[in-house]
């Protein structure tokens, strides 16, 4: 046991030695090629809304948008997810034993089946080494802009509080072997900011792959205490070999839409496509004692308005018993009185109307919905 401990410290020193967290950090940003590459202060768009509150909203809630799972953040078994995450993530060799050395490899770390229940990796190498990597470096130019003293540390600290929440709601009540976390917390999202770390990795994936955060902006019901409108999604534009104008098009998160660009000589790009997005989750071996849990995909597709890649509105359509259809518009496309809110619209699965608005630099909207 104190092996294993021993082992799980110097895992995690090294990891974060590889971190640059130094507190002089004069400004890095200003040396040639040195960005910034994922937030440029935009006053519009998702890029407008975008702060560590809402990123630790969005991305610790982001499963509350999958099929019938509750939304209402008191139904979250928090201490019990906190205890059972961490039993977990500090004692990683004895739980992915009882899990299985070879199902652990062969489903959460090396890409070996395309079948869903055996797909574990496809979120963890895409969302947690591309896109957590990625919004790691947009945090480190965030707190850059506003003059942070230690950007590198504040944004590390804003990963882990956000991954952590996310692991606890997604475990839920459940106490018993969960190798999910030990993968995330211990080997994808250190690798993700590790190599975002890189200019040259940031580079390549900001103007080569034109990767951007493309999340939606979270509103709170009061009547039903839910969070609605919660998504953790990015973009990726490959510009087509021989063509200015059109590029492939890939959003992901939860979801994936494989598509088409259309980019304008003035920035704006009009962005259309279709896929599968997660529909419910279910426990791959209801008969063992273990959280393996897979998803159960939909179809859904999608249009979308950006400017200079910071996403300005988005309409949605999904077999999802989340939503139907959704509308999400963002601050800078409407404007009143020196005001620009965003707002969202969508219709249920019992085709309940559902609405939002916000106010940045408000973190959190207001939704409201018919009876």
């Amino acid at each position: 046991m104190k092996t294993e401990r021993l082992r799980l410290t110097i895992a995690l020193l090294l990891c974060l030695s590889s971190v640059d967290l130094s507190f002089s950090d004069p400004n890095p940003l200003s040396a040639e090629n040195r960005g910034p590459y994922f937030y440029h202060g935009y006053e519009y768009g998702s890029e407008f809304a975008y702060n560590p509150i809402s990123l630790m909203l969005i991305g610790g809630y982001s499963i509350f948008q999958v099929g019938s799972q509750s939304k209402r953040p008191e139904d979250v078994a928090y201490r019990t997810g906190w205890s059972n995450v961490w039993m977990n993530i500090a004692h990683p060799l004895r739980e992915i034993r009882a899990f299985g050395w070879r199902k652990f490899l062969s489903t959460e770390i090396f890409p070996s089946s395309l079948k869903p229940e055996n797909a574990q990796y496809v979120p963890n190498y895409q969302d947690h080494i591309v896109g957590s990597g990625m919004q790691y470096r947009a945090l480190c130019e965030w707190y850059h802009s506003r003059r942070f003293p230690a950007k590198r540390l504040f944004a590390f600290g804003t990963m882990a509080v956000y991954h952590m929440m996310n692991e606890i709601v997604e475990n839920g009540n459940y106490r018993g072997t969960n190798v999910d976390p030990i993968a995330d917390m211990l080997v994808f999202n250190p690798l993700g900011m590790l190599l975002f770390e890189s200019d040259r990795v940031s580079r390549f994936f900001s103007e080569k792959l034109n990767l951007r955060d493309w999340s939606t902006l979270p509103a709170y019901d009061f009547s039903r205490r839910t969070i609605e409108n919660n998504s953790d999604n990015f973009s990726v534009k490959w510009r087509i070999p021989g063509h200015r104008k059109w590029s492939m098009f890939y959003n992901f998160g939860l979801n994936g839409i494989l598509g088409l660009s259309y980019t304008k000589p003035d920035g704006s790009c009009f962005s259309w496509g279709a896929g599968v997005m997660a529909k419910e989750r279910r426990k791959v071996e209801p008969e063992k004692d273990n959280h393996y849990l897979t998803v159960d995909l939909t179809w859904n597709a999608g249009l979308f308005y950006d400017r200079n890649g910071s996403l300005m509105a988005s309409l949605l359509f999904s077999g999802s018993p989340s939503f139907k259809a959704k509308l999400n518009v963002f601050p800078g496309v409407i404007r009143a009185g020196g005001i620009s809110p965003g707002f969202f619209m969508a219709v249920g699965k019992e085709n309940e109307f559902i609405f939002g608005a916000f106010i940045v630099p408000l973190p959190l909207g207001l939704a409201f919905q018919n009876p």
